[in-house]
C-alpha cells in the first residue's frame, strides 16, 4: 500500500512494501525526480538494502559454524513492512524478524524507516535494533533512482565530509559474479565534477569507500542542481545499469558492500560489516534535497 506525505513544496509516496520511496514531486513544476521502475532497465525506484549491501562471495555466508545462503542486498526491499505512525509530514514502517528471514539470517531485530519533509527535502532515517541475546552483525544502504532524460551532458559533483569539491576519487573496481576485486583506480574529479557517460558504468557500479565524499550532487546539461544527495554513510556507490544507457543514475550511501572476490572469511570478518551489541541501537539516514 501506498502512502503519502507532503509540504508546501514537495511530496512523496513510500510504498510499505519494502518501505520503498517511490516518488517525489517538486509541486511548483510537477516534476518527478524519482525514477519510475520500468522493467526494461530496472524494476526498483528506491530500495533499502538490508542486512546485506550488495551480494556475498558464490551467495553464501560463514557464521557460527554454519553456512546461509541468501541473494543480492538481502530481503527486507522485498519484505512487508507494517505501518507504525503517519503524520502529514513525517511516517515510519517497521519490519522484525521472521521464520523465512531466521533462515537466511540468524537474527532478531527490529529495522525501523521513516521519511520525513523538510522544506525542498526528504530525510530518510534508519533505525536498527538488536533484539537478540548477544551481538548481532548487519549492513544497511540506500539506492535510490533518480531520472535524467539521458547520461550524456550529466555529471556528479562530488563533497568531501567537511563541504570541499574532491579533486579525485579512488573507486574499489568490480569483478566478477557480483563481488569487488581487490584494485582500486584513482579518477580525476576537477573541482568534484565527475562527468557521466554510458561508458562510466560499464564495469558496474562505482564504489567509494572510506568516507570518500558527504554530499553528491546530480547535475543537468545546463549546470542546473537536479538533486543533491547528503550522508555520513562511510561508503558510496554510483550506478546506472551497466550497456543500458538507462534514463537514471543512482547515488547510494552505504554501510557496508558486497564480498571482494577473495574473501574466505565469516561474516564478522566482512569488510565495512556493523556490529550491534545485545539491545544496542544503530540510526543513521541520508537526505535528498532539490
Amino acid at each position: 500500500m501506498r502512502y503519502k506525505i507532503q509540504n508546501e513544496m514537495i511530496e512523496c509516496e513510500i510504498d510499505s512494501h519494502g518501505a520503498e520511496l517511490k516518488s517525489l514531486l517538486r509541486k511548483s513544476d510537477g516534476k518527478q525526480i524519482m525514477w519510475g521502475a520500468d522493467p526494461a532497465y530496472w524494476n526498483r525506484t528506491s530500495p533499502v538494502l538490508f542486512p546485506f549491501v550488495g551480494g556475498v562471495k558464490d551467495k553464501e555466508y560463514r557464521y557460527d559454524g554454519k553456512t546461509y545462503t541468501i541473494g543480492q542486498h538481502g530481503f527486507a526491499r522485498d519484505m512487508e513492512f507494517t505501518l507504525d505512525s503517519q503524520s502529514e509530514d513525517e511516517i515510519w514502517f517497521s519490519l522484525s524478524e521472521s521464520e523465512e528471514s531466521l533462515e537466511k539470517y540468524p537474527f532478531r531485530f527490529l529495522l525501523q524507516i521513516g521519511y520525513r519533509v523538510e522544506e525542498s527535502s526528504v530525510r530518510v532515517m534508519w533505525e536498527v535494533q538488536n533484539t537478540n541475546d548477544g551481538d548481532m552483525w548487519f549492513s544497511i544502504g540506500a539506492h535510490p533512482g533518480f531520472a535524467v532524460e539521458r547520461l550524456a551532458g550529466h555529471s556528479f559533483r562530488l563533497y568531501d565530509m567537511a563541504g570541499n569539491p574532491v579533486s579525485a576519487i579512488k573507486n574499489r573496481v568490480f569483478g566478477s559474479g557480483g563481488c569487488v576485486t581487490d584494485r582500486t583506480e584513482e579518477i580525476s574529479t576537477p573541482d568534484g565534477v565527475l562527468a557521466i557517460s554510458e561508458e562510466l558504468f560499464d564495469n558496474d557500479a562505482l564504489v567509494l569507500e572510506n568516507e570518500q565524499a558527504g554530499r553528491v550532487d546530480l547535475i543537468d546539461a545546463d549546470q542546473a542542481l537536479v538533486v543533491s544527495v547528503e550522508f555520513d554513510a562511510p561508503l558510496v556507490g554510483l550506478w546506472s545499469p551497466p550497456h543500458k544507457n538507462a534514463p537514471f543514475v543512482c547515488i547510494e550511501p552505504w554501510y557496508g558492500r558486497c564480498d571482494s572476490e577473495s574473501f574466505a572469511g565469516t561474516l564478522e570478518e566482512r569488510d565495512h560489516e556493523q556490529k550491534l551489541a545485545e539491545n544496542e541501537l544503530f540510526s543513521a539516514g541520508y537526505t535528498i534535497k532539490l
